[in-house]
């Protein structure tokens, strides 16, 4: 039997790349999904190519292709009342809600100094307030089913570490770190486990280039991106299966944890 039969998985930020891959890894474990996305460009800083509303059918596509149901959903996670919306409109459809995988963000660069206040807000509006909004939105409906569940946060090696040209998104994902050990604290009575995934790069789009740019002026802070292992990146795939693991009772006891996949780029 599937690890997740029975269950339903709220993921954010799920038209392509860390999201879809996590949405298709939950459906095949047997999980139906509500997958939303904003599917558009969420801040003028944000250079790279936006999710379209055709990526996110393609995702639901593809968990339909394993043999699961799934509701999408346009909405941006700084809109509270479109989440709860989503979440009602779902645990009607679905029967019910098990695991949240809150994944959406967005990234940028620039020297801390140099960053403006709508650079700076919308990367923290997005990645923390976003989170914490996504939290708002299901935690009651996890308490009052009374059956515990799973709330994966997805950070980053720059929740850990002090990355060069993101304080932004460091301060961000830090941030989530913070939200996610206090919640496993303040959940641990209902059965309802809280923890953070440190992604190093992953191969999903989510880059303007303009990384190795800022590198190139600043050459003594490029080893800080290094990571142990000979691989430049890890794949989405690669995240969807620690997030599987942690939806499953193979992690029931784990909460408040910080599970890194980062080619021991935090070991440097």
């Amino acid at each position: 039997m599937a690890r997740l039969t029975g269950k339903v998985a709220f993921i954010t930020g799920a038209a392509r790349g860390q999201g879809r891959a996590e949405a298709v890894r939950l459906a095949a474990e047997g999980a139906d999904i509500i997958a939303i996305d904003i599917a558009r460009n969420p801040s003028p800083h944000v250079k790279y190519a936006p999710a379209t509303e055709a990526e996110l059918e393609e995702t639901a596509k593809l968990v339909k292709e394993q043999g699961r149901r799934v509701l999408t959903r346009e909405v941006d996670v700084r809109d509270l009342a479109g989440l709860e919306s989503v979440v009602r409109d779902g645990v009607a459809e679905l029967g019910r809600l098990d695991i949240v995988v809150a994944n959406a963000g967005i990234a940028n660069y620039g020297l801390t100094w140099d960053l403006s206040e709508e650079q700076w807000q919308d990367v923290i509006d997005i990645n923390l307030t976003g989170v914490w909004k996504t939290v708002k939105a299901t935690v009651p409906t996890l308490i009052e089913q009374g059956q515990g569940g799973s709330i994966i946060i997805i950070s980053s090696v720059a929740g850990l570490k002090g990355m060069p040209f993101l304080a932004h998104y460091a301060s961000s994902k830090h941030g989530v770190v913070g939200l996610a050990k206090t919640l496993a604290n303040e959940l641990g009575e209902h059965d309802i486990r809280v923890n953070t995934i440190h992604p190093h790069g992953v191969r999903t789009g989510m880059n303007d280039n303009s990384l190795q740019s800022f590198i190139e002026k600043s050459p003594d802070l490029g080893p800080i991106y290094m990571p142990a292992l000979p691989y430049p990146l890890v794949e989405p795939e690669d995240i969807a299966n620690m997030v599987a693991f942690l939806a499953s009772d193979e992690g029931k006891y784990i909460t408040g944890t910080q599970l890194r996949v980062d080619l021991g780029a935090l070991n440097r």
